[in-house]
C-alpha cells in the first residue's frame, strides 16, 4: 500500500530540496516513488507544494483532499492552507515559523493570529517543531529544512536507507557537516 506525503512551504525554504532528497532515498530503499511539485510564485515568497507517493507500486503522485498520510509544513500558515489534504488520522509535522505573504509584507493584510492553536485544536497527530530556532542555534538558519527532513524520516519509519549519503549527494561538501548534524537533530526531536 502506498503512502502519501504532502510537503508545503514558502519559496526559499528548501521544500523542493527536501522532496528531492526524500524521493531519492526512498528509491534507493527499493520503493516505487512518484513526485510532483508546484512552485507557484516561489521566488517571491509564494506557496510551494510537493506531492510524494511511495510503496510497492505507485501510479500517480497526485494527492487529493483527505489523502495525505503525512503533511509536512515548513511554515504554519501553509499548514493551515493545506490541512484539508490530510487524512483523518494523518500526521502533521509543522515548523513553528511565520513568513509573511506579500499582502502582509506590503501592509494590505495582517498575518492571522492563533494559527498554531487552530492546528492543535483540529489535529490529534501533530508534531510542532522549532526547526528555524534550532537551525539558528546550530549556526546555519538555512538548515531548518534538513531538521524537518530528519523528523519526517523518523515518523515514516523507513529503515535501511543511508540518509546521510542522500544529503551528501544533494548538498555541497562545505555544508555536509552542519546539515548532517541538523538531520540527526531532527531525528531526535
Amino acid at each position: 500500500m502506498a503512502k502519501s506525503i504532502l510537503l508545503v512551504g514558502v519559496g526559499g525554504q528548501g521544500t523542493i530540496l527536501v522532496s528531492k532528497i526524500l524521493s531519492q532515498g526512498l528509491m534507493k530503499g527499493g520503493y516505487d516513488v512518484k513526485m510532483s511539485e508546484i512552485h507557484g510564485m516561489s521566488q517571491r515568497g509564494g506557496s510551494v507544494t510537493t506531492q510524494i507517493k511511495f510503496g510497492d507500486k505507485v501510479y500517480s503522485p497526485s494527492i487529493d483532499k483527505g489523502e495525505a498520510d503525512i503533511l509536512i509544513a515548513f511554515e504554519k500558515l501553509e499548514a493551515a492552507r493545506y490541512l484539508d489534504h490530510l487524512k483523518k488520522n494523518g500526521i502533521l509535522i509543522v515548523n513553528d515559523e511565520e513568513i509573511y505573504p506579500m499582502p502582509v509584507s506590503s501592509g494590505l493584510a495582517e498575518y492571522p493570529q492563533g494559527v498554531m492553536k487552530a492546528l492543535t485544536d483540529t489535529i490529534d497527530n501533530i508534531k510542532i517543531i522549532q526547526a528555524t530556532k534550532i537551525a539558528k542555534e546550530l549556526g546555519e538558519p538555512r538548515c531548518h529544512n534538513i531538521i524537518m527532513l530528519g523528523s519526517m524520516v523518523k515518523f515514516l519509519g523507513v529503515k535501511d536507507i543511508d540518509w546521510v549519503e542522500m544529503i551528501k549527494q544533494n548538498l555541497p561538501e562545505k555544508v555536509h557537516k552542519i546539515n548532517i548534524g541538523a538531520f540527526k537533530r531532527g531525528q531526535n526531536l
